[in-house]
């Protein structure tokens, strides 16, 4: 197996291993043909391609020749292989300073080797729960290597999850061929993001890392949340407990600074995929026929989850806070266009400073007084 940039079994967590449990634990896609599964990445690539056209148009952001990123049509392992360099290279800088507070502890370099492993075997349950739910992802933050290649500008790379769009499309019982365009058009608008505007990026990453450095906890705090959420997803706790044990990373916030640095992340979060929902739904019907039945279809299926075990790891992993960043975010969005047009609201991606407030995702009128310098109606 190729290692995930260097020495990446040492330190707080093995990535490696990481990878092998993720890849061995992860559920078989759906059954299909080689001749379908051909087709379908091939229909993928065809839709991705049509799509640029689309929100462009739609958007008003980017250019013919603005898109350097790669599309990437990969299996679950190659999902996981992708957000495994990703997270290995956001998270380094935290995971330096655990690293260093543990080894300064008495029987911490004995511990080392065993706790990389230990942690690299549960981060790798975690990724394999989650690789069978992801249809798509605008990845940035990976370094560019042979396998997984990146813009040449400092892009990243768009890559869409083919078993999980065609397990989704069969069991939502929708039109194979809509329901790949309607996939890639969301994240096509993610890819038309951060391509057309070039600080976004070095923005995310900036906030991001300011984050990471105010945190100032205990490695095995971290470690515990890790535990937690692979306990749940093995079944391994108490009948029950999913409700009240299930603590978020987000719980993980300690300082004032952070709170403020997580609102603001919230926020823009909340633009990029209320933006995608909102350019999906706008450019949907005409392109794609049955786009009214799949969105309800799909709405619902969002809402409700799988099980409780999904609704545990849910809460546990932040994840019911991305669905709400769906829905308000789309709210803000349409919102925003109403009162000022696709121009206005595009005077979002002028500057961080134009970007919305956690505050003014909640009420869009804000952000167009403060941004258009209008009076509030």
């Amino acid at each position: 197996m190729t290692s995930i940039g260097g020495a990446a079994s040492s330190g707080m967590v093995d990535w490696n291993l990481a990878v092998a449990t993720a890849t061995r634990l992860v559920r078989p896609g759906p059954e299909v043909s080689r001749d379908e599964a051909r087709e379908v990445v091939a229909e993928l690539r065809r839709h991705a391609k049509a799509s640029e056209a689309h929100v462009r148009g739609f958007t008003r952001m980017g250019t013919e020749d603005i898109h350097d990123t790669p599309v990437l049509v990969v299996d679950r392992p190659g999902w996981v292989r992708a957000n495994v360099a990703g997270f290995r290279e956001i998270l380094k800088p935290l995971l330096d300073k655990m690293q260093e507070r543990r080894g300064n502890t008495p029987g911490g370099a004995v511990l080392g080797a065993f706790g990389g492993k230990v942690t690299g075997v549960e981060l790798g349950m975690l990724l394999s729960f989650l690789a069978s739910r992801v249809l798509g992802q605008y990845e940035t933050f990976a370094p560019s290597t042979r396998e997984l290649p990146a813009g040449e500008n400092g892009g990243g790379r768009l890559l869409l999850v083919a078993p999980n769009i065609v397990h989704v499309e069969r069991e939502l019982d929708v039109q194979p061929h809509d329901f790949r365009l309607w996939v890639c058009l969301h994240e096509e608008t993610h890819r038309t993001q951060f391509t057309a505007v070039p600080w976004l990026r070095d923005h995310l990453e900036g906030e991001i890392q300011s984050f990471l450095g105010e945190t100032d906890v205990d490695p095995m705090t971290v470690l515990e949340r890790i535990r937690d959420a692979a306990q749940s997803l093995a079944g391994g706790r108490p009948e029950g407990e999913e409700d009240d044990g299930g603590r978020s990373f987000v719980e993980l916030v300690q300082t004032p600074a952070q709170r403020e640095i997580l609102g603001r992340l919230t926020a823009v979060m909340s633009l990029l995929e209320g933006h995608a929902d909102f350019v999906m739904d706008g450019v949907g019907p005409q392109v794609v026929p049955t786009v009214a039945e799949i969105r309800e279809k799909f709405q619902q299926r969002r809402a409700k989850g799988a099980s409780r075990l999904d609704l545990a790891l849910r809460k546990l992993l932040g994840l019911d806070a991305k669905l709400r960043q769906y829905r308000d975010g789309e709210r803000f969005v349409r919102a925003v266009v109403d009162q000022v047009g696709m121009d206005g609201f595009n005077r979002v991606w002028t500057s961080p400073n134009t970007l919305p407030t956690k505050a003014e995702i909640a009420k869009p009128a804000n952000w167009v007084a403060r941004v258009h310098r209008k009076a509030e109606p």
